[in-house]
């Protein structure tokens, strides 16, 4: 069993606060020393109470998924000899009503584009990398959210 860590630290300042005009930014710590300026989403709360440039749950949610794809990715194609030199994902997640009514990111779908060394692979061989790390990913086995890819 492995365990993760986040420290996520929110502080008032001089704001009031029991009348909602409070800042939604924050920090999230991590444990090897870094730190990403965090917010709620300006969907979710409108400036000046949320930081537009800050990330926000819902997109490190899908910067998640699309990582822990890529990253089985480059394992399997590099285990199989193939030299990947590029991996660029825009991801894309959608925020709605899931079956229960309730606002919930309910599809993410990848999209990456890969670049390779030399000959690339064929089309059955990048969607069996493809399917084979969607269904390892961590990220992807933890949560109900439909995740596909999209691939050129």
């Amino acid at each position: 069993m492995s365990s993760y860590e986040a420290e996520v630290l929110w502080r008032r300042g001089d704001a009031r606060f029991t009348d909602g005009r409070y800042t939604r930014g924050h920090e999230w710590r991590f444990d090897g020393g870094a730190v990403v300026p965090a917010s709620s989403s300006p969907h979710v709360v409108r400036a000046p109470w949320s930081v537009a440039e800050n990330v926000d749950p819902e997109e490190a949610f899908v910067a998640a998924l699309a990582s822990c794809h890529m990253l089985f990715f480059l394992s399997f194609a590099s285990r199989r000899g193939i030299v990947v030199d590029e991996y660029r994902d825009q991801a894309l997640g959608y925020m709605e009503k899931n079956a229960e009514g309730r606002m919930a990111v309910t599809r993410v779908v990848l999209r990456p584009a890969v670049r390779y060394v030399g000959e690339p692979p064929s089309a059955e061989t990048v969607a069996a990398l493809h399917h084979e790390s969607h269904e390892e990913c961590f990220i992807a086995n933890s949560v109900r959210t439909v995740v596909t890819v999209e691939t050129p």
